[in-house]
């Protein structure tokens, strides 16, 4: 069960500052993921480089007031681990398993509604070192002067990689060189895809056959290793060869099982043969074993392009193409064309009239027809003729032409296309001459030239073909350029004249042209009408959802208005305030338009008109509803995350502070702010600790300050705060606070705030305290307790006995801290004790144009048994660590110490201590302010009042 405890008086001071705080957003792009190296080109630009393969994980530091959103971004294309699919909303993008298609320029953009955006950007450079490929050319010169030939060798070696790859060539162990003797030559050629080198042997010798391989490096760039190819070149050594154990074209019945060989003639090494299909994969259920393929049952669909390649990486690859066609007849159809030279559009006596049959069949030129008139064979004559592969008609086209037309010629006549000898049925088209024969008319039926449907619905527009022969109707999009018909192609086919229309919607709205085929009817103009398509839809309105704040007794104004619908009207609004019913607003006139909004006014907000308003608008196909959301109710207050070190931590009592800012958001749209409850609830726990913050008048931008005590070290919890006004709670605020070790570093932990041993010193810093101080240690040197003078107190030191020497270094670097202030200042307490003492320094390493170490302080000698604090001020321009480096002196008493090492933005105290000047120890004996302490006290009352 939640204990939820309420203050009603203030035991820390509350602050109120300045105007102002609103600021527009500023950002700053940081890498934290697996980079390479983080760098400035030329033009000043930031790469930043990493390998294909790892983690890309970029930070967008934000400051700003409200706290900016930031959206990240990608040039031809996204920014996101699946690519080019939608923007990333996050302050950090992470990409896993990177690909080199990823690289590019990325935008971090960062707005909070204050001045103008913020908008940064990196480059990523992806490196990656791909397998090279070695292959082999060669070629034979007939010099016939002195009667020999000369036999020259390329070998090529190509390879993908960013950055450019170096090459190196080896016959066996030996590294070749450009020209070092008559008969190698190593050049890279011009146009070629990817990065090539080629070792050219000129005038093949007989050491030249050996074993050769190609070496590529990008000189352990993001700790790329290097790739090799070898290649073993002989006296044998030739291109691929192939032949086919069919035709290159292969005619076949469907439901035969094709087999097909390709054979090896040459090459050595031993090619490897590889089968494929165009267009499109192998069909299902094909076995390609070697070289051979083979497809049971063929059916049409498998007729194509299949290839056969062999490949040995010696000259170029051989390939053997069969095309296999399956024999197929579909899509029977004729035309009848009147006189053409009389250009007339009718059957005529004693004028010309052709009649044309077509299929569509694999092979088409196979295909054979015969005509039959009255079911006779059709007999030539001197006015009968039969001609194939008309200039005018699709190709493999079968015409009849009448010359000269008699009433003797009027029948009926069939065409019938077949493959002779094949098991392939025929096919057959039958067509019929008389006087009643007559080219179409189209029309739209009446009542139908405007179709009106809701959308959802079903839609069937119409056109009616008269004539004979009926030809089939196509449909069509008119008022839209290159638009496809719902079905998803231009151009449609119905036989009866309907277009069908499944589930329309809006889009589908528009004119549908509707015109004759020149097959299966007269080859003459084609005949169209027109048909409009209305889909109506229910109205869109706008607010969706408004939230609506005003302070008591001021009047509100509601306004729900129209956006868009078919019909593009308000037939009726209803008004509802909590689910009641309200009285009809008043009407408009009747004079006016079709109105295209409605209006609510209320005279005063108080505590019984606030609430939910709807109002629902109607245009007679279906409904919307704008939603108004009225209370005098304070907005939430704007927490403000720009508090430099809110993180103020006390290492005697394991406990931390925390500096709480925030403005109110609209603080004159409503009552004013009489004061704030405070939340506060250890993650994980239960129990929250509430509290009352009473304030004066509320400014717009105005910071306001609360001090949070005793929080556990290293506890994170969750605060909310509440405004209350006349009206009462107002909308609540959340957010976690951390506690952030980084800021300062007492070295408390194992894992010593991220500070790690420098892989390139001589010696490692130590942790320890009073309790495990070695009792055999050397007296005279090195601090007896840490700052806090407690035995459990930890700090970090140098121990400089044996087996170190004059000179040798121990360094201990930090975390990368993202510089996201132009100032900064470490402060730290250190211990120099011991008459061998040598050196410490603090050195800052710039990650933003490599790493680059620059000394930022120094101190030498016996300081004497004391903590000292030091305060160094830094301004680093970008990405940076910073390095504790202890140097040992002339003997063994030498011990030096750090301790509570603090980051802070900004500059330094103007007073800086004297490096010699003593700093009490706590736990020395001197007096010591004890802390405030809030929680506690508070805490001991209240479970005295549960008892």
């Amino acid at each position: 069960m939640e204990v939820t405890c309420l203050l009603l008086l203030a035991l820390i001071p509350f602050h109120c500052r300045g105007q102002g705080v609103y600021a527009p957003a500023q950002a700053q792009i940081m890498h934290a993921g697996q980079a390479c190296v983080v760098k400035e080109d030329n033009i000043s630009e930031r790469v930043y480089t990493i390998r294909e393969g790892d983690t890309l994980v970029l930070q967008c530091l934000v400051t700003g007031h409200p706290r900016p959103q930031v959206r990240w971004t990608k040039t031809a294309g996204s920014a996101s681990d699946k690519f080019q699919e939608t923007s990333v909303f996050n302050e950090t993008l992470r990409i896993e398993r990177i690909a080199r298609t990823q690289g590019g320029r990325y935008y971090c953009k960062a707005e909070n509604g204050v001045g103008v955006p913020a908008i940064k950007s990196i480059r990523v450079d992806v490196q990656y070192l791909d397998e090279p490929v070695l292959t082999v050319h060669q070629t034979v010169s007939d010099v016939r002067g002195n009667f020999y030939q000369e036999k020259t060798v390329f070998l090529r070696c190509t390879v993908n990689s960013n950055p450019p790859a170096r090459f190196i060539w080896k016959r066996g162990s030996d590294t070749l060189s450009h020209s070092q003797d008559n008969g190698v030559d190593i050049y890279e050629p011009l146009y070629t895809q990817g990065e090539t080198k080629v070792l050219k042997l000129k005038n093949l010798r007989p050491q030249d056959y050996a074993s050769y391989s190609c070496q590529v490096s990008v000189r352990n760039v993001c700790g790329i290793p290097d790739k090799a190819v070898s290649f073993q070149l002989t006296n044998t050594t030739a291109p691929p060869a192939l032949k086919l154990s069919v035709n290159e074209t292969l005619v076949v019945n469907p439901g035969e099982n094709v087999t097909v060989q390709c054979l090896l003639t040459g090459g050595d090494p031993l090619p490897q043969l590889q089968w494929s299909h165009g267009p499109g994969p192998l069909p299902l259920g094909a076995l390609a074993q070697g070289g051979t393929l083979s497809i049971p049952s063929v059916q049409a669909r498998d007729s194509g392009y299949y290839n056969c390649t062999a490949t040995n990486n010696v000259g170029n690859p051989a390939k053997k193409t069969v095309n296999l066609l399956v024999r197929s007849m579909k899509n029977a159809t004729f035309q009848i064309t009147p006189d053409v030279i009389k250009e007339s559009e009718n059957i005529q006596l004693g004028q010309d009239l052709k009649l044309s049959c077509h299929v569509d069949a694999v092979p088409q030129e196979k295909v054979t027809y015969q005509w039959f008139k009255n079911g006779k064979p059709a007999r030539m004559s001197k006015r009968l003729l039969v001609t194939r592969n008309d200039p005018e008609l699709p190709a493999v086209t079968s015409s009849l032409e009448l010359i000269d037309l008699h009433f003797s010629d009027y029948g009926t006549y069939l065409c019938v296309a077949s493959f002779p000898g094949a098991p392939v049925p025929d096919l057959s088209v039958e067509v019929n001459i008389s006087s009643e024969t007559v080219p179409p008319t189209i029309s739209v039926p009446k009542g139908r030239a405007v179709v009106t449907v809701r959308e959802g619905s079903p839609a069937e527009l119409q056109c009616e073909v008269r004539g004979k022969p009926r030809p089939p109707v196509l449909w069509s999009r008119v008022d839209k350029e290159a638009a496809l018909l719902p079905s998803g192609l231009p151009l449609e086919e119905t036989p009866d004249g309907k277009l069908r229309l499944e589930r329309v919607s809006r889009d589908m709205s528009g004119t549908y042209r509707c015109q004759t085929a020149r097959y299966n009817g007269f080859n003459v103009r084609q005949r169209e009408a027109q048909v409009q398509l209305n889909v109506q839809f229910p109205p869109e309105v706008e607010p969706g959802s408004q939230d609506v704040r005003q302070a008591l007794g001021r009047p509100v104004l509601l306004r729900c208005s129209l956006l868009r619908g078919s019909p593009q009207r308000i037939a009726s609004a209803v008004w509802r305030f909590k689910g009641q019913l309200l009285p009809p607003p008043p009407a408009v006139p009747v004079a006016a338009e079709a109105p295209d909004h409605s209006e609510l006014r209320l005279d005063a907000v108080t505590r019984e008109s606030s609430g939910s308003y709807e109002c629902s608008v109607s245009n007679d196909v279906g409904s919307a509803a704008c939603l108004f959301q009225v209370s005098a109710k304070a907005y939430s207050p704007e927490f403000y995350f720009d508090t430099p070190n809110p993180t103020r931590s006390h290492k005697l009592s394991k406990n931390y502070s925390y500096v709480l800012q925030w403005t109110q958001r609209e603080p004159d749209a409503v009552d004013p702010v009489l004061n704030y409850r405070l939340s506060v609830r250890q993650l994980n726990q239960h129990n929250a600790l509430v509290k009352a913050i009473p304030v004066r008048r509320v400014e717009k931008g105005q910071l306001l300050e609360y001090i949070l005590t005793d929080l556990r070290v290293p506890h994170s919890y969750e605060v909310r705060l509440t405004p209350y006004t006349t009206f009462g709670a107002g909308d609540m605020a959340s957010r976690i606070i951390h506690y952030t070790e980084h800021n300062t570093c007492h070295f408390e932990d194992e894992k010593i705030c991220g500070y790690t041993q420098d892989l390139t010193d001589n010696f490692d810093w130590t942790r320890q305290n009073a309790l495990t101080q070695n009792p055999k240690r050397s007296p005279n040197t090195g601090p007896p307790t840490d700052i806090s003078g407690t035995p459990e107190g930890y700090y970090m030191f140098i121990e400089t006995s044996r087996p170190r020497e004059l000179g040798d270094r121990a360094r201990l670097v930090s975390p990368l801290y993202n510089a996201s202030a132009k100032f900064y200042c470490v402060s730290f307490f250190y211990h120099m004790y011991g008459k061998h003492i040598g050196s410490l320094n603090l050195l800052v390493r710039s990650r933003s144009k490599g790493a680059l170490d620059t000394h930022a302080w120094s101190l030498s000698g016996n300081k004497g048994n004391v903590w000292q604090q030091a305060h160094v001020p830094i301004n680093p321009s970008g990405p940076f660590q910073i390095i504790f480096e202890g140097v040992r002196g002339s003997g063994y008493l030498g011990d030096i110490a750090i301790d509570d090492v603090t980051l802070k933005k900004g500059e330094c105290p103007r007073k800086q201590m004297d490096p010699n000047k003593v700093v009490v120890m706590p736990g020395s004996g001197a007096p010591r302010q004890p802390l405030p302490q809030l929680w506690g006290p508070v805490a001991t009352f209240l479970l005295a009042l549960q008892r």
